[in-house]
Parts: C-alpha cells; structure tokens; sequence
C-alpha cells in the first residue's frame, strides 16, 4: 500500500476531559456565538498559512457543543435538529472550515443511535459526554463512492485486525475516536470505532483543495490494527432495508455549513461597502452604500438568503417531528425530500452570496492580505460535497414518480 503524504503533525488531540454542559437551545446558540466571534479573528490568517484549528476545536469541545444531540435517555439534553443546523450555520459563518470539522461527529452520533445496540450506546455516548471527539475515516479513493472495496477485517490470533485505506476523512485528525466502513470477515458492510491512538493507525494531513483548506479531510491509514472489542463493531449491514435518518440528518449539517458560508459572505460584502467601498464615478453619490445598484443586489441577496434560511429550519423541525416517532419507508423518503429542498437552496446562495461578494466591495476586496477569496474557494468546495444537480432529480422523481429516494448518507 502505497500514498503520497505530507509528514504527520506531530500535535495530537489533547486527552478527554469532562466539557461544559448545555441543556436548552439558547444556551447552545449563546455558545456557538462566543466562538465564531473568536474563531473570526483568526479565520483569515488560518487558510493563509493553513494552520490546523487546534485550539478552536478543543474549544468547541469544552463548551459543550459536541454533546447537544446525544438523547436524554443516554445522558444527554437531546437538543434539537433545528439547534443543531442553527449553531453550524453561526460556526461556519465565521470559519466553515474550523465549522465543518465536527460534521461526521454529529452524523456518527446519529447512526449509533440508530445501528448501536444498548451496550454501544452506553459506552460511545458515555464518551462524547466525558469530552471525546469523533472523527471519520471516509470513503475509499476510487470511482465508485458507496462502495467498499477493501477496507476490511480479518481474523487473527489476537483477534480481529483492520486493514485499509481512507479519504475525505473530515475531523479524523483532531478525533479521539475514528469510526470507518468495512467489510467484516463475512464481507458484510460494518462500522468500526478505532482508538485514534491505536497501534498501526495513521492520520496523514495530504488534503490539498483549494478551499475548506483546514479541515484537514485528508487520508487514514489502518494498517492491521487489532479491535479489542466486539463492541467496536456496528453492524451495520442489519439497517440496510431499515429506514432511518442518519442520512437526512448529515445532509442538514451540509446544508447548513453552505447556509452559513452564505451568511458570513453577506456579512463581509456589506461590510466593506460601508466602510471601505469607493462609489462608482457615473453613480452621483457620495458614499457606495447609497449606490441604487448595490442596494438593490443587498436587498437580493438578504431575501433569496432569508428564504434559503428559512426552508433550513423547515426542514430541521421536519426532521425533528419525524425523528419523534417510529420511522417509516415514507417518513425517511419525506426527510430526504426535505432536506433535498434546503441543500438546492443553501448551495445556490453559498456560491451566489461568495461571488457577489466582490463585485459589490470592489477591486480593493481582492486584496490578498484580506484573503477574502477564501469564503468563495469554500463555498466552492464544500457545495460539492454531493452533487446538487441530483437533489433535483430525487424532487423531480418523487413529484413526477412518487418514487421514494434512494437512503444512503448523501440523501
């Protein structure tokens, strides 16, 4: 096995230790807010230089916002989905890549609570509220993205053993734990929690993109780790004619985070019209926020914003009401369906919202010691997460054809 690395940080995640604890949606938000006002201050310097968010995501783990979603009866406040979407939106709106970090926390979170049995719940919830993180080991490279072609386990002497290789692995660096896909020795799809820690594994920092420059989403590398426990295994191949909402729940998180990038790129347009902004010559006026032109692009802008916000939150509390009782075939079809809506939307005013941008500010705005481009080089980036041009063909076949969307994590 054979990849092009970068040398491993040598910076590991600090040891757990017990984090603040938020019980209601205000305390949440109020949290959230404390740290995009600190996580802005440094955005910029952080994608300049790519400087890992260390300190801000041990940050986030000691206000307590890693446990928001964990259910009451395992400890947790059970917070909603719609104050889940609302503190990504406020995270990424100051840092989307310091934001995006926690997605597969939360998406993990979500299919134990589904695949786990009561022991495994006990156990990984137990964790995340003694202040563990959860990262992600994603798919493997190749052409065919849901597939797993040889990340698997074997047995051995010892026990079973983890071999393989992963990407996209978006939180895996900064994790305590890193839950992957594999074939068990059965070659039936599971997921294993592997110890970030665990001899033979290892994080490589080669992510390169051009945007979300420090999520840090690069490769993992399993090499015949020993799994100590049974209970580190999800069996998830159990849930494949289940429905459920693991998938709608991580396309909200996606929605939100392009919602947010909208936010913060809307934020800074109207910001630096206001106070650094010339007035064009031909305009007659004295200051470039009188401008009759900017205006009406602002007042564009703020409403396709409003309304990409508010289908958001429409379709958290939608989540949130079918999540209360037991899910069904329509019900999940119908969470897809609503979250394919929000994610056409929140796209659609990421990149808008990040290019407008610039030529509502100026030429002065594209100064590089401003390094505004990197709110559209995110946007770029985190709005191809999952091909938007297929939530129009899941509404579409559902209006046209009352055919129910595939269910997998990108739906």
């Amino acid at each position: 096995m054979t990849i092009e690395t970068l040398p491993e940080p040598e910076r590991r995640p600090l040891p757990p230790a017990p984090p603040a604890r938020i019980e209601t949606h205000e305390a949440a938000i109020a949290a959230a807010r404390a740290l995009a006002a600190d996580w802005a201050q440094t955005a910029a310097r952080r994608d300049a230089e790519r400087l890992l968010p260390w300190d801000e995501i041990e940050a986030f783990t000691r206000s307590g916002l890693g446990s928001i979603t964990i259910p009451r009866e395992h400890g947790g406040p059970g917070l909603s989905l719609v104050t889940l979407a609302e503190v990504f939106e406020i995270l990424c709106a100051a840092d989307s890549s310091a934001g995006q970090i926690p997605q597969n926390h939360f998406g993990v979170l979500r299919l134990l609570e589904e695949a786990g049995s009561r022991a495994q719940k006990a156990r990984f919830f137990g964790d995340v509220l003694r202040g563990y993180r959860i990262g992600n080991a994603g798919p493997e490279k190749g052409r065919k993205i849901v597939t797993h072609n040889t990340t698997a386990l074997r047995d051995s002497p010892e026990g079973l053993r983890l071999s393989g290789q992963r990407f996209y692995s978006t939180g895996a660096i900064f994790a305590h734990w890193i839950p992957t896909r594999a074939n068990d020795t059965e070659g039936r799809p599971v997921q294993v929690w592997v110890p970030r820690n665990a001899p033979g594994v290892e994080v490589v920092d080669d992510w390169s993109s051009f945007g979300q420059r420090t999520t840090a989403s690069g490769s993992v590398i399993f090499n015949d780790v020993l799994i100590e426990s049974e209970e580190q295994i999800l069996p998830v191949w159990q849930r494949a004619a289940v429905p459920g909402l693991a998938g709608p729940i991580s396309q909200l998180i996606q929605a939100a985070i392009d919602s947010g990038i909208a936010v913060g790129a809307l934020d800074q347009a109207i910001a630096f019209v206001r106070d650094k902004s010339r007035p064009w010559v031909d305009s007659g006026v004295a200051r470039a926020q009188d401008d009759p032109y900017i205006i009406a692009d602002v007042g564009r802008l703020q409403i396709e914003l409003w309304a990409a916000q508010q289908v958001l939150r429409d379709t958290a509390a939608t989540l949130d009401a079918i999540a209360a009782e037991p899910v069904t075939a329509e019900s999940s079809a119908r969470a897809s369906v609503a979250i394919a809506e929000a994610k056409i939307l929140t796209t659609e005013i990421a990149l808008k919202a990040s290019e407008k941008l610039f030529e509502l500010a100026g030429t002065a705005a594209t100064r590089s010691s401003l390094n505004l481009g990197r709110i559209w080089r995110n946007a770029r980036v985190h709005t191809l997460h999952d091909p938007v041009r297929w939530k129009f063909h899941l509404l579409g076949n559902w209006h046209l054809n009352d055919a129910l969307p595939a269910r997998h994590q990108w739906n």
